[in-house]
């Protein structure tokens, strides 16, 4: 039987990055399958609320984290190079603690937080969601003991199968509560004309009062989640370890003391940590500048903003003074199936630094040039065709997906004209997170935090600007978080490339890509627009698509893009290789 030892020497770049891409897709599957039917649920006024909510969240839980997994990832990747073992251990053990009290303190920060926030945003009826959401915080810290732990010790498999039982969790418990909860006020209000001990005039009224709660109760579902995830990773861990063997620990030279490790977590941790602060925070820029600005129209010029949208926002959202909660949620809907791509590239990302961090400790440039150019080409083959088939695709997207659960159809059109310029923005946030985790395993943590500091200053300014304008609106957050990280990628990889004394393959990684990438948007755009005029618009959509993806696997290999590595690190590469071999196709 093949030792644990043997395994974790064997999990390559490739089929680590393979495992947590698909993980990674698979949670953002799971987790569209929850955000899809809560918007049936909640409707864009409610999930204005739950995403308002998790964008206070996310730069609470960066801080809370610190940077640390990471850290953990680069420290144990470059300690197994180095045959360390017995340092890998007090790595694990010191981190422990000190993540109780990070997640502990993120959790009071949101307490503490809720009604700040729920003042600036307009939106009182976000603190149940804020207040529910908090424990999370702690739970994900504790998760996070174990993943940066497995991560560099090229064990990529427990964090993939962890974020998949929290987001299966999600589904159940999230789904589930925030319907019962409708359910329930709907049925007070039948019986007595109220919804949770208050009086309203007519039942519509009545569901809208309730979407603060059932926008909490979705909240609760994740926090359960969270803490099943938990529950597994440190199952995991007591019954499977870690597979260091004894042998190892034996031959091990002697560990660096406590105070020694926990100084280099901190000195790589803390650059990490607050570029990740820097992106959540432009989270939370969104939430509070879009929506006040937003608010701001409404106040001095609201026809002017509706006459943007001719009777797409309903008159009831108009009425209560919630245009900007809606048009969030509406942001917020299309911000679930976009961000899937990002997702992908951050399971590439976490594959990443043991890789980089491994080749630039045994200092082989051709290693380090390889790795590079291999992370980078893969993150192109995934984010450049998907970002440009969100963008040409847009509202036959947005169609399939919502058409027949959002309570609104103009939500739909709404998302997908944010979409069509979002789709575009995606490419460069996919291809932003490996290099600035490359930079990082090469000793520069510094320098993704100055870069993302500029670039959400730039945000901050294009936001501010534009969603100002009535014309421009909500519209004016895709195309500051496009230009925002444009700026990031463009810089990151030249800094990358100077750092690493490398010449990225620009050619093969990214512009024949490209290439294929346009091509297969062009086919994708113009088949859906054939079909739909002789079939059922949906079906057009999803027949679009896979043509879509035929044109490009075809391009890629006109082009010779694909190289024989790039085959075999897919499942049965081996086989596909030499078949596309057999008939000169490669």
């Amino acid at each position: 039987m093949e030792s644990i030892e043997k395994k974790r020497k064997s999990q390559s770049f490739a089929k680590g990055a393979l495992i947590m891409s698909v993980g990674m897709l698979l949670v953002k599957v799971m987790g569209a399958l929850f955000k899809i039917p809560l918007m049936s649920i909640l409707g864009g006024e409610g999930m204005g609320y739950f995403n308002s909510a998790y964008n206070l969240y996310n730069p609470i839980y960066a801080f809370a984290t610190a940077g640390l997994p990471i850290a953990i990832s680069r420290m144990v990747s470059g300690d197994i190079a180095r045959g360390r073992f017995r340092d890998i251990k007090k790595i694990h053990k010191i981190s422990i603690p000190i993540f109780i009290l990070t997640g502990s303190i993120g959790m009071l920060l949101m307490f503490a937080g809720s009604f700040i926030f729920a003042k600036y945003t307009h939106a009182p009826g976000v603190i149940y969601s804020i207040f529910t959401l908090a424990p999370t915080v702690l739970f994900a810290c504790l998760i996070s003991t174990y993943k940066g732990y497995y991560e560099g010790l090229h064990n990529m498999i427990p964090t993939a199968v962890s974020e998949i039982v929290e987001s299966a969790g999600k589904v159940v418990f999230g789904i589930g509560l925030a319907y019962f909860t409708v359910k329930y006020a709907l049925n007070e209000y039948n019986s007595n004309g109220t919804v949770f001990g208050v009086n309203y005039p007519n039942q519509s009224a009545a569901h809208d009062a309730a979407l603060p709660f059932a926008s909490s109760a979705a909240v609760l579902g994740i926090t359960i989640a969270a803490a099943v995830g938990y529950i597994y990773m440190l199952l995991k861990f007591k019954i499977g370890g870690d597979g260091i063997t004894k042998e190892e620990l034996r031959n091990s030279p002697r560990p660096r003391t406590n105070l020694t490790l926990i100084k280099m977590l901190l000195s790589i941790s803390v650059p990490i940590g607050l570029g990740a602060i820097i992106m959540n925070l432009a989270g939370v820029v969104d939430t509070l500048l879009v929506q006040n600005r937003l608010n701001g129209i409404m106040l001095t010029n609201p026809n002017a903003l509706l006459s943007v949208y001719d009777g797409l926002i309903p008159d009831s959202v108009v009425e209560r003074n919630t245009t900007h909660i809606f048009l969030w949620g509406c942001f917020g809907a299309m911000s679930t199936i976009s961000m899937m791509i990002p997702a992908i590239s951050q399971g590439i990302s976490i594959s990443a630094m043991p890789s980089v961090t491994s080749a630039w400790v045994q200092g082989t440039k051709e290693k380090i040039k390889s790795s590079i150019d291999s992370i980078f080409k893969l993150t192109c083959l995934i984010s450049i065709p998907a970002g440009l088939g969100l963008a040409f695709l847009s509202y036959p997207i947005m169609d399939l997906v919502y058409g027949s659960l959002m309570k609104q159809p103009s939500e739909v059109y709404i998302a997908a004209r944010i979409m069509s310029v979002a789709g575009i923005a995606v490419i460069f946030n996919s291809i932003s997170t490996p290099i600035c985790t490359m930079l990082q395993a090469v000793g520069r943590v510094d320098l993704p935090v100055k870069l993302l500091t500029v670039g959400v200053i730039i945000k901050i300014i294009i936001n501010y600007a534009l969603v100002g304008i009535p014309m421009v609106n909500v519209q004016g957050a895709s195309i500051g978080t496009l230009i925002c990280y444009a700026f990031v990628s463009i810089m990151a990889l030249y800094f990358l490339c100077r750092e690493a004394k490398i010449t990225p393959d620009l050619k093969n990684t990214a512009l024949k890509p490209l290439f294929s990438a346009i091509c297969s948007a062009s086919s994708a755009y113009a088949s859906q627009g054939l079909l739909a005029k002789i079939i059922p618009y949906k079906l057009s959509t999803i027949i679009a698509i896979f043509i879509a993806i035929a044109v490009y696997a075809a391009v890629l290999l006109l082009t010779r893009t694909l190289t024989e590595s790039d085959i075999k690190m897919f499942p049965k590469g081996d086989k596909i290789y030499k078949k596309l071999r057999k008939l000169h196709w490669i």
